[in-house]
Parts: C-alpha cells; structure tokens; sequence
C-alpha cells in the first residue's frame, strides 16, 4: 500500500488557503498512487494561532470536515488531518481519518498535550487514540506529542496497527523526535510510523521539518528535510523483513509482561 506524507510550510494563512493547499496535495499524491495522505497537525486553523483556535475552531461535521471528506471523495484518496475541534464549550486538539470514499473512519483527541498554548488552549483527551482499517492494512492515530510516549503506541500495535500515522507540529530544536523516538516506536513495536510535520515559520515559530516513515526496523522509508514536500513510499509488507525479527517482536508485545 502507497501512503504520501505532506511536509506543510508553517506560514500564517487562512483555513481556506490552507484547504487550497491541502487539496493540491491530494491531487499529487493520488496521481502518485496513494491510497493515503496524512497531513501535519492542526492544519485548520494552523498551529501556532491560540487565539484562532477558540474563535474559529469547528464541530465535528461542521464545515470543514464536510470540505475534507468531500476532497478525499474528489480524489478518490483517504487523508488525515488535525484540526481545532470545539465541542459545547471545550476545544480539542483533533485529528480525523477519512476513506476514499469521504466516510469518517476514525477521530481522535490528543491526549498528551505540548507546552503552555496547548495545554491553555485545548482540553486534552481521554478516548484511546482509534485503530481503523483502510486498503487492507490496520492503521494507529495518534497526535505530535503522543508519538514520544511508549505506552500509546505500544496500545495500537497491541490492538492490530500495523502502521501508525502522526499528525504533527515539531518546532525546531525537537529533531530527536524525528531521529530517535520516531524509529524507536516502529522497532520495538514492529510497526510502521508516519510522521508529518511542518516546516518554515509560523508567527515566530520554527517547525523543524524532517517528516519521516519509519519501517519496523527502525530504518527510515522515506524522509524529507527542511523544505516542503510531498513524501510519497510503499508501506513495508512483513515479508520485506527477516520472519524472526517480526514473529518474535510481535509475539511478545501481545504478553501480559510485554510492556
């Protein structure tokens, strides 16, 4: 299975140039045959915007979701994005997974919730982040910050992901994320991870790039740099790998002390 990653320049933009944006690498990614692209986190409204977030974030079906799914269905290609969702009176960080077809696959609230805009801003999560099935391969969501705590993805891999996609917004300065917890996850995990996340600046913020796939080894699929771009690789089928290192690995983390 093809999945494209979007390394999204941070400037500050509107959410309608955003979804401008959005829907081109839709296009490019499909022409590129991908079942899949995942988009950085809080793509709508932007991220480093905290007093757009409560003034323009969205209900879950609300307009831009409905925009999302409709150019998923367009494209004929699923997508995960983040977003600002409001629901009464609380805003979360959230990402939802949309199928080909433009039918809501999965959604899901960050629960690990980064520095001081965040935690202000929003209202961490409590669901477990959702596994769903698209193409024939089960998928982990996660957000950013969850990535860098084991026990979140050692869940998905438990519950059948076999890949987890990451909505994210690394600042520069936080590149071990990418080099080493990244990787770390997908090996011990035996799992793919994809991480997608900004570059360039966002009002004064400096997003560090190096969106990366992760295979079950450890070793990186694809990776980009510093500038935008589209990533676009095969997800690792088990036969690409030695039967031992995956049946064994896989093996222990469905054991009670596996942990």
């Amino acid at each position: 299975m093809r999945i494209a990653l979007l390394q999204m320049p941070a400037r500050s933009a509107t959410a309608r140039d955003r979804m401008t944006a959005l829907e081109e690498a839709l296009a490019a990614a499909a022409a590129a045959g991908a079942a899949l692209l995942v988009a950085p986190e809080l793509v709508l409204p932007g991220y480093n915007c905290p007093q757009r977030h409560g003034a323009e974030a969205q209900p879950r079906g609300g307009p831009w979701m409905q925009a999302a799914a409709g150019m998923a269905r367009r494209h004929g290609i699923g997508l995960v994005l983040g977003w600002a969702e409001r629901a009464g009176g609380d805003v979360f960080n959230a990402a939802t997974a949309f199928g080909p077809d433009g039918a809501e696959l999965a959604h899901y609230r960050k629960i690990q919730l980064f520095g001081g805009m965040e935690r202000t801003g929003f209202r961490a999560g409590e669901a477990p982040p959702p596994v769903f099935d698209l193409g024939g391969r089960r998928f982990g969501l996660l957000i950013c910050y969850d990535i860098e705590f084991p026990e979140h993805a050692r869940d998905l891999a438990r519950r059948g992901a076999q890949a987890i996609l990451v909505p994210t917004a690394n600042p520069a300065g936080y590149e071990h994320v990418q080099r080493l917890l990244v990787p770390a996850r997908a090996c011990e995990n035996a799992i793919a991870v994809a991480y997608a996340n900004y570059c360039g600046a966002e009002d004064g913020l400096d997003f560090g790039g190096g969106s990366v796939i992760a295979g079950p080894d450890g070793a990186a699929i694809e990776s980009a740099g510093h500038a935008p771009a589209l990533l676009v690789a095969d997800l690792p089928e088990a036969a690409d790998y030695p039967a031992d290192m995956l049946s064994a690995q896989l093996a222990d983390l469905r054991r009670p002390g596996g942990d």
